[in-house]
């Protein structure tokens, strides 16, 4: 009869184990932050749900373009966005 002293395991057993448990809690914490942001009304961790924000000429453009406006009020807004844009304080990067 043979008695094993030890567990016999070779390091990369050992190594793969430590591996399988470190990723379980790292997909566990992953999917308990997801459920919370999505929980909480933030954005989809998922693409293509975010779009990134647009600015007015943009979207003054993509109604053009879409013919949801003509020339004419396209010309009239996009002269009082830059007149808009002149009158606003600049915005300072440091505190």
């Amino acid at each position: 009869m043979m008695y094993w002293y030890g567990s016999h395991l070779a390091f990369w057993q050992v190594a793969l184990m430590w591996l399988g448990t470190v990723a379980f809690w790292v997909l566990v914490a992953w999917a308990v932050f997801a459920l919370v942001r999505t929980a909480s009304g933030g954005s989809s961790l998922w693409a293509g749900d975010a779009r990134p924000p647009q600015n007015a000429q943009r979207i003054l453009d993509e109604r053009l373009a879409k013919g949801e406006i003509d020339v004419e009020e396209y010309r009239r807004l996009r002269h009082a966005l830059n007149a808009s844009d002149r009158h606003r304080e600049p915005v300072s990067g440091t505190r």
